[in-house]
Order: structure tokens, then C-alpha cells, then sequence
């Protein structure tokens, strides 16, 4: 059985983490989710990727706490390393990546649904936060430096040392989550939104060079971000779809984009 499912069609990758009913990830899991970023990433037809729990009471619980129990400290920490790489991968992927939080989703759950670009939560579909303290660990596949980029240092220390859990719609007025959907039709609502961002309705290279933009230059200091916007500009300047932007501008009519 597959841990995460893959496919795509229609120009979006749908990634789904199955191992119910909390979907918690364990080494194995982690690289078929790594091979499945590598998939999309190289296939040209895909413009778009969702990220999902399989079922409907979880997106995910994080890490499996069993697996983890069992293994050396050496482990833990080559687990965590490899965690983080994989979803460093999942962030620097120059294509939109929508995490879908279908359910619960805590701990390193949380930690993979920040590492996507968008997170959409299904109303009433449970809980998220980062409650590692109360394993007496901290949330160590990047939760503690892309909450605290989230929502601000002050309040990610705060949900962090309390490890309480919260409702999407507190999530949502923190800004972790960017949307909160009503629960029927959930996954096709999800679905409805993502197509936005496939061609013909958006330069998809554009969308994914945006992204570039604002996660590589998030890192360094500003000078150095104006000039990987500038030479990320210069690539689009150079596409087919920016010149059918600018033409059906000029003709005032709508573009007809195909991610070229």
C-alpha cells in the first residue's frame, strides 16, 4: 500500500498521505512524499499541487509516536533531518502547492501544511497546533521558524511552550490558515479554488516564479531578493505566456494562458 497516494490530471497533483486514521508520517512515508514532490516537480503538465489526509478526520498527526519511541536518538535526529529536506523541497518547488486540511491537523502535521504555499481547512474539521512541548520535545521539522514567520515571534513562542490546540477558525484569524471552507463538498471546493491557478486562467510559470520570489527571497537580506526578482522577471520576459499577456492586453481582450 502506497503511503501517499499520487495523481494528477488536469494540470493538478493531488498528494495524499494514507496511513488512517491519523495519517501520522514515519521514515517510509516521508520518501514516497519526497518522490511525489520530485513527480510534480518535473512534470510539465502539472501546474498545480493539493495536499490532503486521507479521510476525513485527519489531515495529519505528525510524527508517529511509536516509530519514534523505538528508535536510537542517532535515528530521531536523521529522521528529522531528512523531514526537513523533504519539505524544504516542498517549498522551494517553483508550483503552487495548496495544503487541503481535511481534519485534524497537529504536530508535524501542522509542520508539512506550512511548508505549502496555501492552507484551505474545512469548517469544524478539528483541531491544529504545535503541541510538541508536551512530548517534551519542540517542533523540529520546522514548526518553530515558519509559525514565528506566520504569525510573529511573541504569539508562535506563546502556541508553542503551551502546546494547546485550536480551531481552524482561531487559525484563520491568526493567518495560518488563508481560508476556512464549509465542510459539504469539501474536497471539490478545494478543487474549484486550485483551478484558478491552472492554465488558461493563470500564467502558471508566473505564479510559480511569484513564489520563487517571496521564498528565496525571504532568506537574505533585501538587496540580494530585488535582484533574484529581477533575474526571476527576466525568465518570464522571456515566455510565451507574458507576451500573450501583454498582446491580449493591448487587444483588450482575455488571455489565453498555457503555461509555456
Amino acid at each position: 500500500m502506497a503511503l501517499v497516494d499520487y495523481r494528477a490530471e488536469n494540470g493538478i497533483a493531488l498528494f495524499e498521505l494514507n496511513d488512517p486514521p491519523a495519517n501520522t508520517y514515519t521514515y517510509e512515508m516521508n520518501r514516497e512524499l519526497d518522490e511525489a514532490i520530485l513527480n510534480a516537480r518535473f512534470d510539465d503538465s502539472v501546474h498545480v499541487i493539493i495536499l490532503r489526509g486521507k479521510g476525513e478526520k485527519f489531515f495529519s498527526a505528525g510524527a508517529n509516536i511509536k516509530m519514534l519511541s523505538s528508535v536510537t536518538p542517532q535515528f530521531k535526529y536523521y529522521f528529522c533531518l531528512h523531514a526537513n529536506e523533504t519539505l524544504n523541497r516542498l517549498e522551494q518547488t517553483p508550483k503552487l502547492v495548496i495544503a487541503a486540511l481535511n481534519g485534524h491537523c497537529v504536530g508535524g502535521g501542522l509542520e508539512i501544511a506550512m511548508a505549502a504555499d496555501i492552507r484551505i481547512a474545512r469548517k469544524g474539521g478539528g483541531k491544529i497546533g504545535l503541541p510538541e512541548v508536551t512530548l517534551g520535545v519542540l517542533p523540529g521539522t520546522g514548526g518553530t521558524q515558519r509559525l514565528s514567520r506566520i504569525v510573529g515571534k511573541s504569539k508562535a513562542i506563546e502556541l508553542m511552550v503551551t502546546g494547546r490546540t485550536f480551531e481552524f477558525e482561531e487559525a484563520l484569524q491568526l493567518g495560518i490558515v488563508n481560508a476556512v471552507f464549509e465542510s459539504p463538498n469539501f474536497d471539490d471546493k478545494v478543487l474549484e479554488y486550485a483551478r484558478q491557478f491552472v492554465p488558461p486562467n493563470k500564467a502558471s510559470k508566473a505564479v510559480g516564479r511569484i513564489k520563487r520570489a517571496v521564498q528565496s527571497g525571504w532568506e537574505v537580506p533585501f538587496s540580494e531578493s530585488l535582484a533574484i526578482e529581477r533575474e526571476l522577471q527576466q525568465q518570464l520576459f522571456q515566455s510565451d505566456d507574458a507576451k500573450e499577456g501583454l498582446h491580449a492586453y493591448v487587444e483588450k481582450r482575455t488571455p489565453k494562458f498555457q503555461g509555456k
